[in-house]
């Protein structure tokens, strides 16, 4: 079983930045896809950022602009680079990563094989 290690998440103020990582120590699986979902208390979980295996990247509206996801030479590595965190911004972020599919909507939590077990980001006012 892949397992997604994350890292990174803390009690930030508004405005601070923060990073997160995520890695496996599968070194036998290729993913096509890996990103970030998260999930604020009391809402559904939703699509934070992914980057594909070209490094083609994809953001939500709500964090575009203020979230990078930089392409590294790591393999089966994703960072999330969180710029100007907002209280909203609070949420468990979960890792994510996904195997090859012909067709692959990066948005959608379906698409993901794997899930890292979540990292508390709370950002205060």
């Amino acid at each position: 079983q892949v397992e997604l290690v994350e890292f990174g998440g803390g009690l930030v103020q508004a405005g601070d930045s923060l990073r997160l990582s995520c890695t496996t120590s599968d070194r036998t699986i290729r993913f096509d896809t890996m990103g970030w979902f998260r999930q604020a208390p009391g809402k559904e979980r939703e699509f934070v950022a992914a980057i594909d295996w070209s490094g083609g990247t994809y953001y939500a509206d709500s964090v575009k602009g203020r979230f990078t996801i930089p392409r590294l030479n790591a393999v089966n590595t994703v960072n999330l680079q969180m710029d100007s965190l907002r209280p909203e911004d609070t949420a468990v972020y979960y890792c994510v990563a996904g195997t090859y599919k012909s067709t692959f909507d990066r948005s959608s939590r379906s698409q993901y094989d794997y899930w890292g077990q979540g990292t508390q980001v709370t950002v205060s006012t």
